[in-house]
């Protein structure tokens, strides 16, 4: 059986455990979680192992990237159960800091991020995320001080955002996105899919469908602005409540009119009874 990883939860321990790792020269990369961890996680973790000589793995349940209405109460927890499915992928380090320590009393700094945080995708509905995210993230990497971090492409908002916050301060990380991982039906791997009741399980696969329909019509030659409004209607038609079905810059995120606007990302986000999905493909 596999050693399980050394469990952290203070700053000190934190930076003995790392500088140790750097003293001998070893490469660490690091994978940001909010625990819930399922195959997309573990793939992270996979792929940060081909990367570096450490694997740390932070699990922190982010209060700051909720908003009141949201599921910070709700938000699945399984930590032990995570511990030992990072033990059986021979993960290092487990980052877990409590929320006094991430933000102890009399924190009062944040992060603004713009860019592609700012185009009118979730942050038209989230307007306090991506603030959330990209404080938390700061702050993991100036705690862990990771040669490499990984993030899933299935938040490509959030992975572009937080490329461009490592890029604007100077962050010395490499920050690698992975693919997504889907069940075998498509659908995009999730924490939040566990809520999901099974008609509504049944419903969802239609999401990863019709972005590939709509990217294969778009190759095709259709016009965008039509191919991606019959998507959004025939989304609508299965049962889902639209939050945005969108083409956009795979790179900056912003609006284009046609594929020779530049390379295209397809995005989705919608909601299935209580559930809230998001997904993406390239296009």
């Amino acid at each position: 059986m596999a050693r399980g990883p050394l469990v952290v939860r203070t700053i000190k321990t934190l930076d003995r455990t790392t500088g140790g790792y750097r003293d001998a020269g070893e490469r660490l990369a690091l994978v940001p979680t909010m625990g819930a961890l399922h195959a997309g996680h573990l793939a992270l973790v996979r792929r940060a192992r081909r990367r570096a000589d450490r694997v740390a793995v932070s699990i922190f349940v982010n209060p700051a990237q909720f908003a009141p209405t949201e599921d910070f109460a709700s938000y699945p927890r399984s930590f032990e159960t995570d511990v030992a499915a990072l033990r059986d992928e021979g993960v290092d380090l487990v980052w877990a800091p409590p929320r006094d320590v991430m933000y102890p009393e009399g924190f009062a700094t944040a992060v603004n991020v713009k860019g592609p945080a700012t185009v009118d995708l979730e942050d038209r509905f989230r307007p306090h995320f991506f603030g959330g995210v990209a404080t938390v993230v700061a702050k993991l990497f100036g705690q862990c001080r990771p040669d490499f971090a990984m993030f899933g492409e299935k938040d490509y908002q959030q992975l572009k955002t937080v490329i461009r916050l490592a890029a604007d301060l100077d962050l010395k990380v490499h920050i690698i996105g992975v693919p997504t991982v889907r069940e075998k039906d498509g659908l995009a791997l999730s924490s939040r899919n566990v809520y999901l009741a099974p008609t509504e399980r049944a419903v969802a696969p239609m999401l990863y469908r019709t972005l590939k329909e709509s990217a294969t019509r778009i190759a095709a030659g259709e016009p965008i602005a039509r191919v991606m409004s019959e998507g959004w209607l025939a989304i609508e038609a299965a049962g889902f409540a639209v939050d945005y079905f969108e083409a956009r810059h795979a790179d900056t995120l912003r609006r284009i009119e046609t594929a020779e606007d530049g390379p295209l990302r397809l995005l989705v986000a919608a909601r299935l009874g209580k559930t809230r999905l998001i997904d993406n493909i390239a296009a």
